[in-house]
């Protein structure tokens, strides 16, 4: 588990990062997020309450999904490789 942090550490800024999430079958589930506040949320259109903040992944190129991560790491590393991994 290299790189995990606690969420509660994870930017909020509108960048993209690598969460990890349990779903409701109990199932450990790593995903590409993005935390959206509400007032991006308004910025989009449509109808936004502050229950739509939160933890936004796609569940594939049309669905999106709000999800309760526990930790994340940076976008682009992967939990199992070595952080300065030579390819010599």
């Amino acid at each position: 588990m290299s790189g995990r942090q606690p969420i509660a550490t994870a930017p909020k800024d509108g960048s993209k990062v690598q969460v990890f999430w349990t779903d409701e079958d109990g199932q450990e589930n790593e995903s590409l997020a993005q935390y959206r506040s509400l007032d991006r949320l308004k910025a989009t259109g449509g109808q936004w309450d502050e229950t739509d903040a939160g933890w936004w992944i796609f569940t594939d190129s049309n669905t999106q999904k709000k999800v309760t991560p526990h930790a994340w790491q940076p976008a682009g590393k992967s939990g199992d490789n070595d952080e300065d991994g030579d390819d010599k």
